[in-house]
């Protein structure tokens, strides 16, 4: 991957366009069956300049209330395109069009208009959870009667496409625009790309612009992006396998209960009287990093830099841990 990077063919992005980048942007359409595609440097720019495109301001986005967009993007909505946040209360893990409908305020002039409903595929917050492809097109049949695009947070798309076994195009069908994420599991070093409408990125493109994203030689970063694509998908499924190793080997460990994966997140939810932040320090201090989501919950995520092995001495480290505990 690094030396695909320093042998990239580059150009001027910002003016006439990189090469590399071009070609990259162009494959990910295909790829998401969109008519074009733009490259970001993060999923939360590309998230927020979709939101830019659809969203005029004084209106608000629905969502899951747990969306990534709603917790880890510092109110970027409210910031950058002036429209608030209508969270959608799931009553399962996710977000479902039942959910959805539910949530849709009746018109009226008292009531700010909903402009936006986003999905987020698969969902991190819930364990990388995946929203199964008929429930999408019931969300976007729903949004449709409303007169409301879709915009899909899609960082982890790829992950829901190997572990399914559908296209990433059937996926990215359920939405006007999608972003999908480079540097997550494929392992590029950073980027995002959004698809869409030609129309619609022409207008990502200044929002892009706009927010601090015009880049030059972006080629060199973009080149990582084929290779990943080349070597990294279909070994997906072995993070996947990992990360269910992982779950096996802690659920019940000291009263731990843990979300069944779908991907390759793992979500560890500890009994009461346990805080997240000393297992946490104690699974670092030997060797396991791992992320106190919230005062009762870890998070761990397995990628291609975690072996089976790796997986296998995490889950009887933190194992060993929570029954200790």
């Amino acid at each position: 991957m690094r030396a695909a990077m320093a042998a990239a063919d580059v150009g001027d992005d910002e003016r006439d366009g990189d090469p590399t980048t071009r070609r990259l942007e162009q494959r990910v359409a295909a790829l998401l069956g969109k008519e074009d595609a733009l490259f970001f440097p993060s999923g939360v720019m590309a998230n927020q300049a979709a939101v830019w495109v659809h969203t005029p301001r004084g209106t608000e986005v629905l969502l899951d209330v747990d969306a990534h967009m709603v917790h880890s993007e510092i109110a970027g909505i409210a910031a950058l395109s002036g429209a608030q946040v209508l969270p959608v209360v799931p009553t399962g893990l996710v977000m479902s069009a039942d959910d959805l409908c539910r949530a849709l305020r009746p018109a009226s002039r008292y009531l700010p208009a909903a402009s936006l409903v986003c999905v987020e595929n698969t969902h991190n917050g819930a364990g990388g959870k995946i929203t199964e492809l008929p429930e999408l097109r019931a969300i976007r049949r729903v949004a449709a009667e409303h007169g409301l695009p879709v915009h899909m947070d899609g960082a982890r798309l790829w992950n829901a496409s190997i572990a399914s076994g559908i296209a990433l195009s059937e996926y990215a069908d359920c939405a006007d625009t999608v972003m999908v994420a480079l540097s997550k599991g494929l392992g590029a070093p950073i980027g995002a790309m959004l698809a869409g409408t030609h129309a619609q990125m022409e207008r990502a493109w200044t929002a892009r612009k706009l927010f601090g994203g015009a880049m030059r030689q972006t080629g060199i970063l973009a080149a990582a992006a084929p290779h990943a694509l080349d070597h990294h998908i279909d070994r997906l499924a072995d993070d996947h396998a990992n990360a269910r190793l992982l779950a096996d080997a802690v659920d019940g460990a000291g009263g731990a209960t843990v979300v069944p994966p779908d991907t390759n997140i793992v979500m560890i939810d500890l009994p009461p009287g346990i805080s997240s932040a000393t297992i946490v320090e104690a699974a670092n201090e030997a060797g396991v990093l791992a992320a106190d989501w919230s005062p009762t919950r870890i998070r761990l995520v397995t990628h291609l830099d975690v072996s089976t092995a790796d997986a296998k001495r995490a889950g009887a480290v933190l194992r060993h841990i929570l029954s200790h505990a």
